[in-house]
């Protein structure tokens, strides 16, 4: 099969477009045809400084696409069904093993490339909001970098819950096109620092809660949005710094902080059925997964180099 894949971590022109080995099922999993792959933002991490399990390594959370091997041990899929998987890396490829644990079926009729996207990303902003954030309507969210892909889906899933939706992006173009899925107020940080803007739109009372997905230097200005007992769910390192915080600032306002990471707990029957319904309510057009933009899987270096430009609102794919 054909494969994105690397060598040695670095910069997004490490990857190489190359024929490797078809993978092998295991008896408690499946083997899909890719019809599309999900970039995800610990798939760039994982390019940059992640350890590399494979030689050469193919990256990759997210993929798509319909079975075509199912193991021994396995009930419930089939041959020929289309399901969402997630795995620790391999989907930059023609060909995915994932365990069957780690498969969602896909809602006949539904966009293959969107359901690809959802998993992680909805399935993390989801636990951000609620199994971890407590969030309740009424309450105020901020949603560090607000046009990622937990980003669009924190929006949405925190607006339907009937809470108050501030944002963060790097332009004001992005911020806009993220008020038809639930935005209230967004911030661009490159005009005025986040926690300035919050106290701004919120009378100087701060958020109820944070999801960050970004870290590093950014996580210090998530704790100084806080109103009083006010929460940070944080969720990444995108920005790609070291966690340096000041902690004695969660003190003065009983403030908290939550590290949450979906693949702690992603094989579990709460998070097995919570992604599934994320992706039921998305096929019936409940929530809306925004694909900005779609490249060749021979274009692996491309499409990583446009995510970090910074420039995609919502999720980047890739098609083999």
């Amino acid at each position: 099969m054909k494969a994105a894949v690397y060598y040695e971590n670095g910069e997004p022109g490490v990857l190489r477009y190359e024929d490797v080995a078809d993978p092998v099922c295991h008896p408690k999993g499946v083997v899909i045809r890719v019809e599309a792959v999900s970039i995800e933002g610990g798939d760039t991490l994982n390019r940059w400084r992640g350890a590399l399990r494979t030689h050469p390594h193919i990256v990759g959370y997210q993929a798509a696409g319909e079975i075509i091997v199912v193991g021994a041990e396995v009930d419930g899929l089939r041959v020929g069904q289309k399901v969402a998987t997630v795995g620790a890396d391999g989907s930059h490829a023609e060909l995915r093993a994932v365990a069957a644990a780690s498969a969602w079926p896909i809602p006949d009729g539904f966009d293959v490339a969107k359901a690809s996207a959802i998993p992680v990303t909805f399935g993390t902003a989801d636990d951000c909001l609620f199994e971890f954030g407590r969030l309740k309507a009424g309450e105020t969210v901020l949603v560090q970098a607000g046009a990622s892909g937990v980003g669009v889906a924190a929006i949405q899933l925190a607006e339907r819950a009937g809470a108050r939706v501030l944002a963060t992006a790097s332009s004001d173009e992005r911020l806009e096109r993220l008020k038809a899925i639930g935005l209230d107020d967004g911030i661009n940080y490159l005009r005025e620092p986040v926690s300035q803007a919050v106290m701004r739109l919120t009378d100087n009372k701060g958020v109820d809660l944070v999801v960050d997905s970004v870290g590093g230097s950014t996580l210090q200005g998530s704790i100084l949005s806080l109103g009083y007992r006010g929460r940070v769910s944080m969720v990444g390192a995108a920005g790609r710094e070291p966690m340096n915080v000041d902690v004695s600032t969660l003190m003065g306002g009983n403030r908290s902080l939550s590290g949450v990471f979906l693949g702690a707990e992603i094989g579990t029957p709460r998070v097995r059925a919570n992604i599934q319904r994320l992706i039921d309510e998305a096929a019936r057009g409940e929530l809306t997964v925004i694909i900005d933009k779609s490249f060749p899987l021979s274009r692996a270096a491309e499409a990583h180099a446009y995510i970090e430009s910074r420039q995609a609102v919502g999720r980047v794919v890739m098609v083999p």
